[in-house]
């Protein structure tokens, strides 16, 4: 049996063709994932070995941070909720779980923003201080990275509207970059709060 036989016998079977574009998707945003991974590794290490010297000086992280979280965290739910959904013929509910993620994302952006103010209000600028240096470049990366999400959310979410069930592979693409943003900030939140100088200084030996 050549390809298109299979192929027509696998329609007829009640399946689906391949949808060529949803793999070529998949497969980027796996690359992309990857090389951002590679990038944030790189600031990782940056981080501990500059709290390494003599000058660095932990932080305290306002309790935003944890409010933050939380709201990335029900963005990414929601938005497997909502690939999920789709799938399962249930337009309105997909529709709603899509807003709910992106809204998240974009309450995500602006506690991050608080919790800038809130160090700012404190006198915890980048300057003079490697550890207030760190966490600004660090959540400012990881927000742009958002940011990004958030562009192909909102095309997402036009490419759904009319059928949610037809972009259900979007939708899920998209729930899949959500989950890789929530653990990269999972890795980013625990390094900024628990690598202190004197962690940094074990991890790197420096008596």
């Amino acid at each position: 049996m050549n390809a298109s036989a299979a192929l027509r016998a696998g329609v007829a079977r009640g399946g689906r063709p391949p949808d060529t574009r949803a793999s070529a998707a998949g497969i980027g945003l796996w690359v992309f994932m990857g090389v951002a991974t590679a990038l944030f590794s790189l600031f990782v290490m940056a981080y501990v070995m500059r709290m390494n010297g003599s000058d660095a000086v932990a932080i305290p992280l306002p309790w935003q941070l944890w409010l933050s979280s939380t709201l990335l965290a029900i963005g990414s739910v929601a938005l497997q909720r909502s690939a999920t959904a789709a799938r399962g013929a249930e337009p309105a509910r997909a529709r709603r779980l899509l807003w709910a993620g992106g809204l998240c994302a974009l309450a995500f952006l602006a506690v991050q923003l608080w919790a800038w103010q809130a160090l700012t209000s404190t006198q915890v600028t980048p300057a003079g201080n490697p550890g207030a240096a760190f966490f600004y470049l660090l959540t400012a990366m990881h927000g742009l990275h958002v940011m990004g999400g958030l562009a192909a959310w909102a095309w997402t979410v036009h490419a759904a509207w009319p059928d949610p069930a037809a972009a259900a592979w979007r939708i899920a693409l998209c729930a899949r970059y959500w989950h890789f943003l929530l653990a990269v900030w999972g890795v980013l939140f625990a390094l900024l709060g628990w690598v202190t100088p004197e962690v940094a200084r074990a991890i790197c030996g420096t008596p």
